[in-house]
């Protein structure tokens, strides 16, 4: 088993992180497009549009190649929409790390090496919406060491991170489809508190919730 430590980020690691981030949020594309494909108002649109062009056209190709097109458009649209976020993010917190988070009261970025490698991120900072609280946020771990602990190793961090700081509790956000990612937040102590579509035309119609979970960080609650 490979062996990881856990340090503060630094300047030369800012290519790095920005290429972890990138990568975990592509990898949540193809399991966002069969969200999309189980959603009742696009298997109607679907099954509509086949019986229509079908009836219509007397052509069993036809209506074939037309659904083929949408779902091919429906593909590019959740892709549109993760590199949406991802050019979003690169432009914001992520732009400059270090005035993110290095350089600001109560915020910290980490990654995880091993062998001498970076492999796995995440931050912290006041939550914007609950200021009461800590945000976990930019977890995420490469494919190639999943398995090992460092998610779980992470999550203390934050909390530990979090407890120091005076703040009562962690809360973060993620997507739906990143069941991964519930799973290892529910074993580290982490409550769901809601679930909620995404406030978009986008998030609308393809039903893409978002799930807050939240932490208790007192004294003898950090898993």
């Amino acid at each position: 088993m490979a062996s990881f430590q856990i340090r503060k980020y630094r300047d030369e690691d800012d290519e790095v992180v920005k290429e972890i981030f990138t990568m975990g949020m592509i990898e949540h594309v193809p399991s966002s497009f069969v969200h999309v494909l189980k959603q009742p108002l696009t298997q109607m649109v679907l099954t509509c549009v086949f019986c229509a062009l079908l009836a219509s056209s007397k052509s069993f190709l036809l209506p074939v190649l037309a659904v083929t097109l949408l779902l091919a458009g429906v593909r590019q649209l959740v892709s549109y929409l993760f590199t949406s976020y991802i050019d979003t993010s690169l432009k914001e917190d992520l732009r400059s790390i270090r005035e993110a988070y290095m350089e600001k009261k109560d915020a910290c970025f980490w990654v995880a090496e091993s062998e001498g490698r970076v492999v796995a991120t995440v931050a912290c900072l006041p939550c914007a919406a609950q200021p009461e609280c800590m945000e976990l946020k930019r977890m995420s771990v490469r494919r190639s060491h999943r398995g090992l602990g460092i998610g779980k190793a992470l999550c203390r961090t934050v909390a530990d991170f979090t407890q120091e700081r005076g703040y009562p509790a962690v809360v973060l956000f993620t997507s739906v489809v990143q069941t991964d990612a519930q799973k290892l937040y529910e074993h580290m102590g982490y409550s769901k508190m809601r679930q909620f579509v995404i406030p978009s035309l986008e998030g609308r119609v393809t039903n893409f919730s978002i799930i807050e979970y939240r932490l208790e960080v007192q004294e003898g609650k950090i898993s």
